[in-house]
């Protein structure tokens, strides 16, 4: 099994599988998102929220293939450009962090590690561009069946997130904020950490982690 990563951009947004790459529940507020919606334009509305944070900013996101297929994908960018932040009770992101708005592996390749793989590739990016730290609504049991540009279930689930570093910063019953603190020893991930991520989605159901997108 051959893991790499690649950078989102405008050649290699269509990597990401619908419904993601059309929805902008993080890139609009809920004004502009349900007026994209009802137009059917929210997959260009996407195209051109990333192009306007790649010429300010950089790339939002990360892809990671296995054996070149498509595997998974993040997605994180400063707080100022994802009002739909806002919408969560936890809100605001701290100003010194970027927000991870979204993390998915298809639930065909869950338990295999894939989700550290690509967690770990945003640390060393975000860290490179010299970051402070990085925030996620975390989310507390299983999405919320919903619809429409309310739904909050591009959300990290918040067991996956504590296991892999991050720490509760803003305590909810269902959107936790939590925190990874970026140094140059945030890095190396901790034996104990290790261990307990692969625990994890050793015992995580198929599909857990496909909730977000």
């Amino acid at each position: 099994m051959t893991l790499a990563l690649i950078p989102l951009s405008m050649s290699t947004i269509g990597m990401i599988p619908s419904p993601c790459r059309a929805c902008v529940f993080w890139e609009l507020d809920t004004g502009a998102a349900d007026a994209a919606e009802r137009a059917g334009h929210t997959e260009f509305e996407k195209e051109v929220w990333l192009s306007g944070v790649m010429l300010t900013w950089g790339s939002a996101g990360l892809i990671v293939t296995v054996d070149d297929e498509p595997a998974g994908y993040a997605l994180f960018a400063p707080p100022p450009t994802v009002p739909g932040a806002l919408r969560f009770p936890t809100a605001p992101v701290s100003p010194d962090a970027v927000l991870v708005t979204t993390l998915r592996v298809d639930e065909k390749f869950a338990g295999r590690g894939i989700g550290r793989f690509l967690v770990d590739g945003v640390v060393k990016v975000l860290t490179k561009r010299g970051v402070r730290a990085i925030e996620v609504f975390g989310r507390e049991g299983r999405p919320p069946r919903s619809s429409g540009t309310g739904r909050k279930h591009c959300t990290v689930p918040a067991g996956f997130a504590r296991a892999v570093g991050f720490t509760d910063i803003r305590p909810h019953r269902s959107y936790p904020r939590l925190r990874f603190e970026l140094s140059d020893g945030g890095l190396n991930w901790k034996a104990e950490v290790e261990a307990a991520l692969e625990h994890l989605l050793e015992t995580m159901p198929a599909g857990a982690m496909a909730g977000a997108h």
